[in-house]
């Protein structure tokens, strides 16, 4: 099986070392040359592409010779306008129609979902007034529209482990929120959970991409302190200040999927 990921970085690298060892074929792109020399030398087949929203590139219609293309383009929610990443979909739609590519994933994230307080779910009715992050839903929609191909579309929650410490993040902040649930997957097993999906044929679903397990913030950035040796938060808001949502995992867990990590609190990092 031929495998293309749109997106060699820090989650599409090592899928797609995981896949090569499972002897998949798999090709990939990267955002520039110096990328592409060092990924190329570390024995991935990667090939220049952007998409500014447009296709850019060298030879890269080869990327859409694949059984499976896995689409891991990240929206530049700060940089760019809300319309740019779907944008960006429509070109690798469009592509991926040429090439006749037969199944699709779309990494999504929960942020599609809003923040009511509320346990979110797959099955929930999401609109572009209520959504979360109004560029991933519209990419959503467009993918899901008029298909010639099979698409499943996961909304990881927040990707971690390695070297993404989120306790860091808030090292000596004052005034952090702490008193919400997290929202994480460690990034091994988001590798596993795509993989997943392949291997068990769970095409044209939604699944929620996160822990099982939902410690508190606080919890995560005291405990990512004491392990790691920095310092923690100087001070939390107060409770019940902030608005949140909790992602399910019940579905991805119903097919069988055993997260490595399923509790936050016992992610691994680099020191």
């Amino acid at each position: 099986m031929k495998i293309s990921i749109i997106g060699f970085g820090w989650l599409g690298k090592p899928l797609a070392e995981k896949l090569l060892a499972k002897s998949y074929q798999v090709q990939g792109s990267a955002t520039s040359e110096d990328k592409v020399a060092k990924l190329n030398q570390d024995g991935l087949d990667t090939i220049l592409f952007n998409l500014n929203p447009h296709p850019e590139g060298l030879v890269f219609q080869s990327l859409f010779d694949t059984d499976v293309l896995i689409i891991n383009v990240p929206p530049r929610t700060k940089s760019a306008a809300p319309t740019f990443h779907p944008e960006q979909i429509k070109y690798l739609k469009e592509l991926a129609k040429q090439g006749n590519v037969f199944k699709i994933i779309y990494v999504s994230a929960t942020s599609v979902y809003p923040d009511q307080n509320q346990v979110a779910r797959e099955s929930d009715k999401l609109t572009k007034g209520s959504t979360g992050n109004p560029a991933l839903f519209e990419a959503e929609r467009i993918l899901g529209q008029d298909k010639t191909y099979d698409l499943t579309i996961v909304r990881f929650g927040g990707l971690l482990g390695v070297d993404r410490i989120p306790g860091r993040y808030f090292s000596g902040k004052e005034q952090v929120v702490g008193d919400s649930p997290v929202n994480y997957i460690h990034r091994d097993d988001a590798v596993d959970l795509m993989i997943w999906i392949i291997e068990k044929g769970l095409w044209n679903e939604t699944y929620n991409g996160v822990a099982p397990l939902h410690p508190k913030r606080k919890e995560v950035y005291e405990k990512n302190a004491a392990d790691l040796g920095f310092d923690p938060p100087v001070s939390y808001q107060e409770p019940d200040k902030n608005p949140w949502k909790e992602i399910s995992a019940d579905k991805i867990l119903a097919t069988g999927f055993n997260f490595t990590m399923s509790n936050p609190l016992d992610f691994w990092y680099q020191k």
